[in-house]
């Protein structure tokens, strides 16, 4: 009895973590948003990774865990930075251009690329049911952009969401491979860094002085990123992925939310039916994860 109680209380944990997560990351995208209006893309994702740094490195000197910070392999570290570059790039780029909601409506297909991904790089075996699942939560993408209508969605912008959601994607199959051998922390240290100077160094030449009323801005997206970085690892220690990432597509209320209070804009009906159909269908996936699972003998 108190073992389950205990196991309950870890996943409401959990759940707790990865709302607070999304919230946070939310607010982070729309004072990037912001910024994004008065510097360049690769310039934005410069500032984000550094403020998040002068943020983690106060928590590093506390716990005193700089000998965690060594690393194996690296040149995947190096791969993966190049993958964050392109991805706050384009990310950057695109939700300059787009709402939030339509923005997040394009990025939570991440879980599907996920999965398509996960056959060429781990030879995982993907179940023809969840090859129709990803297909349909793909067909979600074409009614969210309806390239048959003319103006109905900035395609370009769009694209860079998609390309930024790829990146992401490939990213966080290297975190799964990278994690087997160094800690949550030496990650995000090494990916912040390195995504740091390489944007800063294509930025360089183009690199606008920051205006006085933009680093309180600045503050908010590093304070708004360590945090979620944080909650976000507690959220999958405290509980399984199959309990805490449908919690994840929380991001589009919020997102709805923003877009309405801050900019005065609604969802269009077709943003609303292709959005349920990316979420429905990532949640359906993940429900199947936990399935095999738990049919999976150790």
């Amino acid at each position: 009895m108190d073992t389950g109680r205990a196991r309950g209380s870890a996943r409401l944990r959990g759940i707790a973590y990865m709302i607070a997560a999304v919230f946070v990351f939310a607010i982070m995208d729309a004072l990037l948003k912001g910024l994004s209006a008065r510097y360049g893309a690769l310039q934005v994702g410069c500032l984000r990774c550094i403020s998040s740094l002068l943020c983690l490195t106060p928590v590093l000197l506390w716990r005193r865990s700089w000998s965690r910070l060594r690393v194996t392999r690296p040149m995947w570290h190096v791969f993966r930075a190049l993958l964050g570059i392109i991805m706050l790039a384009c990310f950057v780029y695109g939700v300059r251009r787009l709402t939030l909601s339509q923005t997040y409506s394009l990025y939570l297909t991440a879980p599907l690329m996920m999965t398509a991904l996960s056959v060429p790089f781990f030879g995982e075996h993907v179940r023809a049911r969840r090859w129709l699942l990803i297909l349909f939560g793909l067909s979600g993408v074409l009614v969210i952009l309806q390239p048959w209508r003319a103006g109905a969605f900035a395609l370009l912008p769009a694209a860079a969401i998609v390309l930024a959601t790829l990146c992401y994607s490939l990213s966080a199959l290297l975190v799964r491979s990278l994690g087997r051998s160094h800690s949550p922390l030496t990650l995000v240290f090494w990916y912040l860094l390195l995504v740091g100077i390489g944007s800063g160094g294509l930025a360089a030449r183009e690199w606008l002085p920051i205006q006085p009323q933009d680093w309180g801005l600045l503050g908010g997206v590093g304070l708004a990123g360590t945090l979620g970085q944080l909650w976000i690892t507690k959220a999958f220690s405290s509980a399984p992925p199959s309990v805490v990432g449908p919690f994840e597509y929380t991001a589009l209320l919020w997102a709805f939310a923003i877009d309405r209070l801050i900019w005065s804009t609604s969802p269009s009906f077709t943003l609303l039916i292709g959005s349920a159909i990316v979420v429905g269908t990532g949640i359906l996936i993940i429900d199947e994860e936990r399935r095999i699972a738990i049919d999976t003998p150790p």
